[in-house]
């Protein structure tokens, strides 16, 4: 297991601020119960930040027509609707929620050429909200596939996620099970699929980038 590079800064700033702190509690409360009491839970918050940005080593998925989990986390939708930023048609949507214990590497579902690339600033509204898909902070992903099909996911900040990362630019050779973002602290990852794409999970399973298989196309 390796941590991801977006949380570098962060980590890197908050053991100082933790080693000034630690400076600080130890001259100002002689008394270790207190220093204990300030000092444990600062220590906790550490432990939970280098455990958000974990990065698992898992082994990448053979690259054949089926669609694997972006993400980690648990299915909340799957249903047919109406996709209108870019496919202007109806399409298969799954959507996966992320939790603040998830990790939150997105990686691509499928191999192919990225075809499209866009972000939108908005809301933050719950991610398993049904307008959170349209209106929260957002940024889609195109994806055509060798045989010719073309699979969006999208990236949707929550009410805690603050930043989403995409680093997939128009012409790119997207990799099935490689990185294509990140996104920090909580949220969900839609992807719409062709509706003759034939489903292999259902709501409420639990979602694991590279292995979860999401359908086949």
């Amino acid at each position: 297991m390796k941590l991801h590079r977006e949380g570098s800064i962060i980590l890197l700033g908050y053991s100082v601020v933790l080693l000034l702190m630690a400076v600080l509690v130890f001259l100002v409360y002689p008394n270790m119960f207190l220093q204990l009491l300030i000092f444990v839970p600062l220590v906790i918050l550490f432990g939970f930040i280098l455990w958000f940005f974990r990065i698992p080593n898992r082994p990448l998925p053979p690259d054949d027509n089926v669609v694997i989990a972006p993400a980690d986390g648990k299915i909340v939708v799957i249903e047919k609707t109406s996709e209108t930023e870019f496919f202007n048609d109806e399409r298969i949507q799954v959507s996966i929620f992320m939790s603040p214990l998830n990790v939150h590497q997105n990686i691509y579902p499928v191999s192919g050429e990225v075809t499209f690339t866009k972000y939108h600033k908005g809301k933050y509204l719950v991610a398993w909200h049904p307008k959170s898909s349209t209106e929260n902070e957002r940024s889609t992903v195109v994806v055509k596939t060798q045989n010719d099909v073309e699979v969006l996911f999208r990236q949707i900040a929550g009410a805690v996620a603050r930043r989403i990362c995409t680093y997939a630019k128009v012409g790119d050779e997207a990799r099935k099970g490689t990185e294509f973002g990140f996104i920090k602290f909580g949220s969900r990852v839609d992807i719409f699929l062709p509706l003759d794409a034939k489903i292999l999970c259902k709501v409420g399973d639990t979602a694991t980038n590279k292995i979860t298989r999401i359908a086949e196309l």
